[in-house]
């Protein structure tokens, strides 16, 4: 394999080390990626309207809150979109080579079908920043939260499936499995909108960004140098 030392202003760059190299994967990039952009969208100050909040209500809550509410599914819905799909496509090659070929179709399957909802909310989101009519605001606002629960329900396949994967350290594997029972029951309430449990949603989003980021990592260390 051929070094290449880049010149910067007569000074010598050195190579990276195999180590390195492992770790700037597009699947690692898209896994650290994943969570800085949900910790940047939730540090957004955007209002955001609870569970069986009225057309008027909404309206009334995100006027002149636009831009911010735009960010906001950009980082949390639009950006991890992408992440999403690249980790599910890098799960779905690493069972392969293990000879996981069911645990590799429900995984692709299931992640490339929550990245597809996640890229229709973020569209969503900003066709409701645009609306001051209380019935139009009404109904995308709770599909985005409908969109949100069947996007848990396919993400808990998706960490079901990498629970199976003998390809990632156990570690992975139970967080996969704590992932798939958390996010199921988040999933559920953000489908059916069960306002009293709507907190359930919090220890669900923090093992998802495990999950994401540990799987992004992790399948791109294990990758031949091709996938990488």
């Amino acid at each position: 394999v051929m070094t290449i030392n880049l010149m910067v202003r007569g000074t010598t760059v050195p190579p990276l080390r195999p180590g390195h190299r492992r770790l700037l994967t597009v699947s690692g990039l898209a896994g650290v990626g994943y969570s800085l952009s949900w910790i940047a969208g939730l540090a957004v100050p955007a209002p955001s309207p609870g569970f069986g909040a009225s057309g008027t209500e909404i309206v009334a809550a995100l006027s002149g809150h636009g831009p911010a509410v735009a960010a906001q599914f950009a980082l949390t819905e639009g950006l991890p979109a992408a992440g999403i799909a690249v980790i599910a496509v890098a799960l779905a090659r690493t069972a392969r080579r293990s000879g996981s070929t069911a645990a590799a179709r429900f995984a692709l399957v299931a992640g490339l079908a929550a990245a597809v909802i996640s890229a229709l909310q973020f569209g969503l989101g900003l066709a409701l920043t645009a609306t001051s009519a209380p019935g139009p605001a009404h109904l995308l606002f709770t599909s985005v939260d409908r969109l949100d629960g069947v996007k848990m329900l396919a993400l808990a396949v998706l960490g079901a499936a990498a629970a199976t994967m003998i390809a990632l350290p156990r570690w992975l594997r139970w967080t996969g499995i704590a992932l798939a029972v958390a996010i199921t029951c988040s999933g559920l309430v953000y489908l059916l909108l069960i306002a009293p449990l709507a907190a359930a949603a919090g220890p669900a989003l923090v093992l998802l960004l495990a999950f994401m980021t540990g799987c992004g990592i992790m399948t791109g260390m294990t990758a031949g140098p091709r996938e990488r």
